[in-house]
């Protein structure tokens, strides 16, 4: 809208907007409660992974797993529901998610099929104190790093022509926060991992 003759910026703040950092936060408290729940007879740093991977499930099937269908069948553009309008609120700050951008779609089917699917079985595989937690650990934190570089490297190098950063709000916490932390938390499980695999090769339990 106009006023006298000057352009007017639209309204950073919408409903939308609230809604959508709401659902995140509410997000993150299921996975929380999910993790008092079951985690319970786990250490106090792995009730916080549970918290973690609880989190990550369910942005993967509930958020992410309606994106990958709207876009199979359409883009988040041109459809209209609840979903729709979470993704077309972030879209403002990167416009690929909008119109089923190939490397984001391929990306987001590996996402929610196998990260989705890694996640849960390690959850179970901390509960129950599997042997095989490790790996499926840095095998998901593996695979969680490279869907983060393959959504943003070939935007980079073209220029960044898709990314909107001229807001805080855009650049800081839709860009930077919500994509950073899928960087920061896997790559502090992979320094678990690593300390604990080196302290179990120091002091191998004794055959019993």
């Amino acid at each position: 809208m106009a006023e006298d003759g000057v352009l007017q910026e639209p309204a950073l703040f919408t409903k939308v907007t609230v809604y959508s950092l709401v659902a995140c936060a509410a997000q993150f408290a299921v996975g929380y409660a999910f993790a008092l729940k079951w985690g319970n007879k786990c250490s106090t740093v792995d009730r916080w992974v549970l918290v973690w991977l609880f989190y990550d499930a369910i942005v993967h099937f509930t958020l992410e797993g309606p994106f990958v269908y709207m876009s199979l069948v359409g883009n988040v553009a041109t459809s209209d529901n609840l979903f729709a309008e979470l993704w077309k609120e972030y879209g403002k700050a990167d416009e690929r998610w909008l119109y089923s951008d190939p490397t984001i779609v391929s990306l987001e089917l590996l996402t929610v099929v196998l990260d989705g699917s890694l996640a849960l079985l390690l959850v179970y595989a901390i509960i129950k104190d599997k042997h095989y937690r490790h790996f499926i650990q840095i095998t998901l934190c593996v695979c969680e790093l490279y869907g983060g570089w393959m959504t943003f490297c070939p935007d980079w190098l073209i220029g960044s022509p898709n990314l909107n950063t001229n807001n805080w709000l855009y650049l800081w916490v839709y860009l930077v926060f919500f994509n950073g932390i899928w960087v920061v938390v896997p790559g502090l499980l992979l320094w678990q991992s690593w300390k604990d695999l080196r302290r179990m090769h120091r002091y191998p339990k004794k055959d019993r």
